[in-house]
């Protein structure tokens, strides 16, 4: 085993690795392209040269919305060797999503995929974006075909932990949504702990099937991997048969609970195909625990449920080696301060298993919101907690269950979706009076999206019509999976919505 912990950097970690074991594998594609830690630190040196005679400068943002490739790691690294903020976007957001995002970002780069090309050059100007390339799932596009000289190469590399190392947006209840601000700090002090407390080595091997736009498939995985000096079968997407299928040639596995469903439906889920394999890990979306123990009794495997957010990475993990418990999210990890207060007054509850907002403090948790100081402000205590708004229960032995949100958020397939958002489009269609936007509990994706709605008198609005309009507007995932109709929604003599009456009146519509 190589230790690079003492390091304090991703980029350093690469760098250690590839000097130490050039030849170790970091990454093997579901299509059989293989890099070495040499081969990722070049191309990771490339980039940077790229990012240079493109102008990318020191403390500048770099959004990319772009195909699962090894050329969107090393971009993402890059910017953390330069300085710059690297500001990943889901794909499945809209070009009007992304205008907003490259309005409120102000990125002096947008790397996008080839087909969108044009469309975004429209819209950068106006956004304050000074540069437009393109980079496909192969490594193809503009971006790669910039000319560099060799004197534009320098060492820029040097550790400054407060450093702004990604902006990671997230909704916002106003239907505006909000940059996190993470830090080299943040990024390098969770992977570490992370590794620890994983006990991940150089001799793992992590399957990963996660998206990169994310918390999850982004930090969590891939910084974890570099802490270690691990290696990774990187699949473009999850696709059940492949999965089951290298799964003898992993040792690690992280996923969302849609993953452990679907492993579950597939026949070649056995205890033999599982058996090289030490670690499944589960987060981005509450674990049925049913599903908790179905993959227990048919893999031998008790799957690791952790919980973390864009602002904090991860505060909780149930304990690599000691009980791990379905439906909890374990104690908090080390370094890291989990408390539960009064969503009001902050008062804190010592008292185990009583009910509160969630609050952690550490070395992992941002530092604010760009360019939203008073809502910075808003969301953390004086001692310096950050009010998760997840709302949650602690027993007696530390472990931490969460029992619902705040702010009625959606985590759909991993993803976080606050109704607003799709209720402000269901309400300008044509027909239709007022909507509320609900999560229920679904099989597949933790909670589905689904749209309760009261149309205008002789209205002649179906959930096919609604639907299709929303996909026009929406990201896929934001889409409700099912809308219903009603003649009124229900409301307390405030004239508020009650969304609890509502999911409970529909909490059997998935089974």
């Amino acid at each position: 085993m190589t230790h690079s912990l003492a390091l304090r950097d991703p980029t350093q970690w690469l760098q250690f690795h590839a000097q130490q074991s050039p030849e170790r594998l970091f990454l093997e594609t579901g299509d059989g392209r293989r890099l070495s830690y040499a081969d990722m630190q070049s191309l990771v040196g490339h980039l940077g040269d790229i990012l240079l005679a493109v102008h990318v400068e020191e403390g500048d943002r770099v959004v990319a919305q772009v195909e699962k490739s090894p050329e969107a790691i090393a971009l993402y690294l890059a910017c953390l060797h330069l300085g710059a903020a690297f500001v990943p976007l889901n794909t499945a957001y809209t070009l009007a999503e992304l205008e907003y995002f490259l309005g409120d970002a102000a990125p002096s780069l947008a790397v996008v995929r080839p087909a969108q090309r044009d469309q975004v050059n429209a819209i950068a100007e106006s956004c304050g974006v000074k540069r437009v390339e393109t980079l496909d799932e192969r490594g193809g596009g503009s971006l790669l075909a910039v000319p560099v000289e060799p004197a534009e190469s320098a060492e820029r590399d040097v550790w400054e932990p407060h450093t702004l190392a990604a902006l990671l947006y997230t909704s916002g209840t106003t239907g505006r949504s909000k940059g996190a601000m993470l830090s080299r700090a943040n990024l390098a002090s969770n992977a570490e702990t992370l590794a620890k407390a994983w006990e991940f080595t150089s001799d793992d091997v992590l399957l990963h099937a996660l998206p990169i736009f994310h918390v999850h498939g982004l930090f969590v995985a891939i910084n974890t991997v570099l802490a270690a000096g691990s290696s990774m079968l990187f699949l473009s997407k999850f696709d059940a048969d492949q999965v089951v299928r290298l799964l003898p040639r992993a040792t690690v596995m992280m996923g969302v609970p849609t993953f452990y469903t679907r492993l579950l439906q597939h026949s070649g889920l056995t205890r033999e195909q599982v058996g090289n394999m030490r670690l499944f890990v589960s987060g981005s979306a509450p674990l049925l625990a049913e599903t908790h123990r179905e993959f227990h009794a048919r893999t031998g495997h008790a799957i690791l449920e952790r919980y973390g957010m864009s602002e904090t990475l991860m505060n909780t993990s149930n304990p690599y080696r000691g009980e791990r418990i379905a439906g909890s999210v374990g104690p908090a990890l080390p370094d890291v301060e989990v408390r539960i207060a009064d969503p009001e007054s902050g008062e804190v509850f010592e008292q185990p298993d009583t009910i509160g907002m969630i609050e952690v403090r550490g070395p992992n948790v941002f530092s604010g919101y760009w360019r939203m100081p008073e809502k910075t402000v808003a969301e953390f205590r004086r001692d310096g907690f950050f009010i998760t708004g997840d709302l949650g229960k602690r027993d007696a032995r530390g472990y931490v269950y969460i029992v619902g949100r705040g702010k009625d958020l959606i985590i759909t397939g991993g993803y976080n979706v606050y109704p607003i958002e799709v209720e402000l489009e269901i309400d300008a269609l044509p027909g239709v009076n007022e909507s509320a936007v609900i999560g229920v509990a679904h099989p597949d994706f933790g909670e589905g999206v689904t749209a309760v709605v009261v149309l205008n008198a002789g209205a002649q609005v179906d959930e096919t019509t609604i639907r299709h309009e929303l996909e026009q507007r929406l990201a896929k995932f934001k889409v409700p999976k099912r809308v219903v109709f009603v003649t009124e929604l229900p409301r307390n003599t405030m004239g508020k919505v009650q969304k609890s009456a509502l999911r409970d009146r529909y909490r059997d519509l998935y089974k």
